[in-house]
């Protein structure tokens, strides 16, 4: 079986510009138990089908190529990744894999809602670490801004993550003109008082209804100018791949981290590969194009080495295509038809 790229064979996944692809994102649902306003709308949502979601099998097989083209680190995302009930299967058998010759690192994005009750099984399982999302400390804001009134869920979740030994612990917010721009001193100070680093995202083209608007994202200088009053800001050096820019706060220890997609792209030192929940591979948080692994994985009339190779050229072919940059600052830019809880974090 052809897919028009023949697998080379004993090198890592690299693109036409040298990136090194190192890093695969892993969506494990569509689905997710809140609805904030930036991501998609409370009702109305047409999910996948269960049948088009990929099996921990599957999961576990695409992990296993990926790690030997070289894929050390694998994030599982949502949606909302804890509304599977057999994580903790799929963190052990990727956790389980090595990439030359080392232990891979599976790490969690999450809204942290149900966190606690499962945060031992997971550690047991060989998660290495957790991101957590938070918008705002305010309950009533909470409420307006992902329509379900769980903010102390999500904070009994942080808490059971700080208390456990997955370091390090990172929360994340979406900074947003005129909803939470006057709690970004809170925000650290709830990561700080939790030995978290807490990372402000810029508001990105990537709801389900297309109603992204510049003009209420807050930027990366004006997170800054902010934090800037309460903090002096050093820059950590040595940033590499990672997509944020950290900074210490005073003299330390604790840091802050900016993620400036729109206004000061990294796509030069991109390392990230996504898969979606029902089996695209997509070189791109916002790319136009996906290719299918999935049909490959369900072929019972392929040998397992012939869907290894499959799936192999499936994830060359990606990378081999991916652009310089998501385009995001160009006029022509066209958004995602799916939308963030689709393609994955």
């Amino acid at each position: 079986m052809s897919l028009g790229v023949e697998p080379t064979s004993g090198t890592g996944l690299v693109d036409s510009f040298g990136r090194v692809h190192t890093d695969l994102r892993i969506s494990l649902t569509d689905r997710c138990s809140l609805r904030c306003t930036y991501c998609m709308p409370e009702q109305g949502n047409v999910w996948l089908t269960r049948s088009s979601i990929m099996s921990a099998d599957e999961i576990a097989h695409v992990a296993r190529v990926a790690a030997d083209l070289g894929v050390t680190s694998f994030r599982l995302t949502g949606g909302e990744p804890l509304l599977r009930v057999d994580l903790a299967e799929i963190v052990s058998r990727v956790a389980a894999l090595r990439s030359g010759g080392a232990p891979v690192e599976v790490t969690l994005t999450t809204n942290g809602i149900g966190l606690a009750s499962r945060i031992d099984e997971l550690v047991a399982a060989g998660l290495s670490r957790v991101n957590i999302s938070i918008d705002t400390v305010r309950a009533d804001r909470f409420l307006s801004l992902t329509k379900r009134d769980r903010l102390a869920d999500v904070l009994e979740g942080i808490g059971a993550a700080a208390a456990s030994s997955l370091r390090p612990l990172k929360l994340n917010a979406v900074a947003m003109r005129g909803v939470n721009d006057d709690e970004l001193v809170d925000l650290v100070e709830l990561a700080v008082a939790h030995d978290a680093e807490m990372r402000f995202i810029e508001q990105m083209p990537l709801d389900a209804g297309h109603q992204w608007d510049r003009s209420t994202m807050l930027t990366r200088d004006e997170i800054l100018a902010v934090l800037g009053e309460r903090w002096s800001l050093a820059p950590v050096p040595g940033r590499g791949d990672a997509p944020a820019e950290r900074f210490v706060l005073d003299t330390g220890p604790h840091t802050v981290g900016v993620i400036a997609s729109v206004t000061a792209p990294f796509c030069s030192a991109c390392n990230r590969l996504r898969l979606t929940a029902d089996g695209q591979v997509r070189s791109c948080l916002f790319a136009t194009d996906e290719l299918d692994l999935l049909q490959s994985l369900r072929d019972e009339t392929l040998p397992e080495a012939d869907r290894d190779v499959a799936v192999e050229t499936v994830l060359r072919r990606s990378v081999g295509a991916k652009l310089a940059g998501h385009a995001i600052n160009d006029p022509l830019f066209l958004q995602p038809v799916r939308g963030m809880n689709a393609i994955g974090g």
